[in-house]
């Protein structure tokens, strides 16, 4: 008798820093919830982020922009994250970080824009009419080649497709026999042929199949309902970078040349402004007509101290733009010298007239509850068990020195449990690890008392 082991399908994937961050944590009323979601504490900052939030989605927020400031590991990227999650994958949310304008191959106000444009979901609305199904059968019937020779062309193709309805067969052109093979279509797979410009789309493998393999690289999608032809309003999602990338490179014919420039890594091209003014203004006649929907999406940039004082003139007017999404900041700066200039001190390193555009979100650091609470979090998503008396020291060790330097030893100390021959922490691993490494402040201590025996 032979016996299979049917394995799960979802796809492990590596654990991050914010792998355990899954929304806000917030009540319906908008209470933060003292730990949900991932998040501990932070009730205030996250409660104004759930405001902010809401305002997106009521797309009452374009153009405006958020500053969260505090000390360094006190959650203002993992905040910033789940209000990603909280807003759904269909609206764009783009991360950088300060350091990123200064590319050695496009200008500093060309990678803030395309960032800008990235951060901006524009949704297609047509109805078209298409023939869908789960494909059953592909045959390409060949007749004698007209050129003469022993050649054979391809005369049309027979395709079955199958819903929960019926089945159809259908004769296409040869030319969309190219579009199935470049589609790699085959037998199972769910596709939709749109009726007026025969361009073929594969929406993934029928879940009939679905537990073919162990396994698994492919997307399953369920049979198509109704009948095989038939109108649908096919929703498409873009960013107006895509845009932009699309009408500054048009792709090229089959010649040598254009496809040695297909096969070569492209250099990062700047867009040009007159572009850009055209592509929008072929945006804003799609949504006056009804045709698109603009949805502003989330441009987070981290560490903006790093910004120099081009880059926050060119920010004053790009907010201003009626095509802006919604600009988080997050800096751990107090006062300190504004990048590209030398004497002027402000606020977080950003200017004045830019500070008073903000809303600022205050974080503050977390008590040493909260930081026990994080690590039993951090515990439970690396898969690792820990004794309570562990978990106390962790936390010590956190309040003394980080939260960041208590979460990167979880790890050190299961290996060092896995070596006495244990599968759960105890404390004397954590003291062991806590006497293999060092802390920047006992490293900073340990400079200051051997300062002599060091190169200056």
């Amino acid at each position: 008798m032979k016996i299979e082991e049917v394995r799960s399908t979802a796809k492990a994937q590596r654990i991050s820093a914010h792998s355990h961050v899954k929304g806000l944590g917030l009540e319906e009323n908008g209470s933060a919830i003292p730990q949900a979601a991932g998040l501990v504490g932070q009730e205030e900052a996250r409660e104004a982020a759930g405001i902010i939030v809401d305002m997106i989605k009521m797309k009452k927020m374009a153009g405006r922009a958020i500053l969260f400031a505090g000390p360094p590991g006190t959650g203002k990227t993992a905040i910033a994250l789940a209000m990603a999650q909280e807003l759904g994958s269909k609206v764009p949310f783009c991360p950088m970080v300060g350091s990123e304008v200064y590319s050695s191959e496009i200008k500093k106000t060309e990678v803030l824009m395309e960032n800008f444009r990235r951060a901006i979901g524009l949704r297609i609305k047509e109805t078209k009419e298409i023939y869908e199904g789960e494909v059953t059968e592909i045959t390409p019937l060949e007749t004698e080649s007209p050129l003469g020779g022993y050649g054979k062309t391809i005369s049309h193709v027979i395709i079955g497709l199958k819903t929960s309805k019926g089945t159809k067969q259908l004769k296409l052109d040869p030319s969309i026999y190219e579009s199935l093979q470049k589609e790699k279509v085959v037998d199972g797979d769910v596709i939709y042929i749109e009726a007026n410009s025969g361009a073929v789309k594969r929406q993934g493998r029928s879940d009939a199949f679905a537990t073919e393999f162990d396994l698994e690289a492919e997307d399953y999608v369920p049979l198509p309902k109704g009948e095989v032809h038939k109108k649908k309003e096919i929703v498409q999602d873009v960013t107006l970078h895509d845009l932009d990338i699309a009408n500054a490179r048009p792709q090229g014919g089959q010649d040598i040349l254009s496809m040695l420039g297909q096969l070569m890594k492209p250099k990062k091209t700047e867009i040009t402004d007159k572009l850009r003014k055209e592509i929008n203004k072929v945006v804003n006649r799609y949504i006056d007509q009804g045709v698109a929907e603009l949805v502003p999406g989330v441009l987070f940039i981290d560490e903006v101290h790093m910004l120099d004082l081009e880059t926050f003139t060119y920010l004053h007017r790009a907010l201003e733009s009626s095509l802006a999404p919604i600009v988080i900041f997050a800096t751990n700066r107090g006062r300190c010298a504004i990048r590209g200039t030398e004497d002027i001190v402000s606020a977080h390193g950003i200017p004045m007239d830019l500070l008073d555009r903000l809303v600022i979100i205050k974080t503050s650091p977390y008590t040493k509850e909260e930081m026990l609470n994080i690590l039993k979090i951090r515990a439970t998503t690396e898969g690792l068990q820990l004794e309570t008396e562990a978990l106390t020291e962790l936390s010590e060790v956190g309040e003394r020195t980080t939260l960041r330097y208590a979460v990167q030893l979880l790890t050190p100390a299961s290996i060092t449990a896995k070596i006495n021959g244990r599968t759960v922490i105890k404390k004397e691993d954590v003291d062991e690890v806590c006497g293999l490494f060092m802390d920047a402040k006992s490293s900073a201590k340990m400079l200051s008392e051997n300062d002599s025996k060091y190169m200056k």
